[in-house]
């Protein structure tokens, strides 16, 4: 997916900016169609994989950035990288500034890499994306590049920003298409920058901050104070949530059920809740615990990835 947002912020931090894009492949690739990555004079950000071939295409955008310009290679790994892939990969490079970011039609950018006019293929593409609101998936089509503006899929509220907070912070916000909530009671808890896809949020009382949720969020409850941790469950037992988890021992969990099941919820409703979060055998580190959840929260995405190919 292409991300607007981020190379605007990369072309006002930096100046021109190169966008390398995996446009096409043969055979094995390291990296899928649309994955790509930002460079500019003095650094770089993403990546499209493969060691070697990221290290010429890096340098081949660098040495783009003062003349500008778009460049498509066809590079076969094997014979001309020497990788073991095996397959032959097609890199789109463009350096863009302020004054030649791209348009969106109907959530998808369509460019052409050769100044042939816009095939009809392309046209259909963009007319179901305006019609019936069906993104396409990232292609090389007749020498148009198509690609949906990057989305988040994912939304995630992370409450409490002690050190387990900022650890999965810190794991959590590369992964793609995620927005994350971070919410506390203090604005001095966070760190003095966040990534871009985290929004902080701070109350002195945050548990009525539940309603401004989306019902299918998913979330994590990691606050210093098992009072609060505690209404917010409740809060988010009546809101509605896609996942909930909650930090704790065997024992705090106990005690919850019994108090949430005090307060009206069905056992059904409360186990819902996982407690503990992450993978206990990593251990308690915050790191360690930050690392579980990731890897849980990755396997749901592959396994709802799975059900809707399936379905479909």
């Amino acid at each position: 997916m292409f991300d607007l947002v981020a190379l605007q912020q990369a072309i006002a931090k930096h100046g021109p900016v190169a966008r390398v894009v995996i446009a096409a492949h043969d055979g094995s690739s390291p990296r899928e169609v649309g994955a790509a990555m930002l460079v500019w004079a003095g650094g770089q950000s993403g990546t499209i994989g493969g060691g070697a071939l990221e290290h010429e295409a890096t340098l081949t955008a660098r040495a783009m950035l003062s003349a500008g310009g778009t460049r498509i290679d066809r590079t076969a790994l094997g014979p001309r990288l020497g990788q073991c892939c095996g397959g032959a990969v097609t890199v789109l490079t463009e350096v863009f500034d302020l004054a030649t970011l791209p348009l969106s039609e109907a959530g998808v950018i369509a460019r052409s890499t050769d100044g042939r006019p816009m095939p009809l293929a392309v046209k259909r593409l963009l007319a179901r994306a305006r019609s019936e609101g069906l993104a396409p998936r990232a292609a090389l089509v007749q020498g148009w590049m198509v690609e949906p503006i990057a989305r988040p899929d994912r939304h995630l509220w992370i409450w409490g920003a002690g050190h387990v907070g900022r650890a999965l912070v810190s794991v959590m916000a590369p992964l793609p298409g995620l927005a994350i909530t971070w919410v506390d009671m203090a604005e001095n808890r966070y760190p003095n920058t966040v990534p871009p896809n985290v929004t902080c949020q701070f109350a002195p009382d945050p548990a009525p901050l539940v309603a401004l949720a989306p019902a299918q969020a998913e979330h994590l409850i990691l606050t210093f104070s098992h009072a609060l941790d505690l209404e917010l469950c409740h809060r988010l037992l009546g809101h509605g949530f896609a996942r909930c988890g909650l930090i704790g021992s065997a024992t705090k969990w106990a005690r919850f059920r019994s108090r949430l099941g005090a307060l009206g919820h069905s056992a059904a409703s409360i186990a819902r809740i996982d407690c503990p979060i992450g993978d206990p055998s990593f251990g308690k580190h915050p790191q360690a615990i930050a690392v579980g959840v990731a890897a849980a929260f990755l396997h749901d995405r592959k396994s709802n990835a799975s059900r809707q190919e399936n379905a479909g």
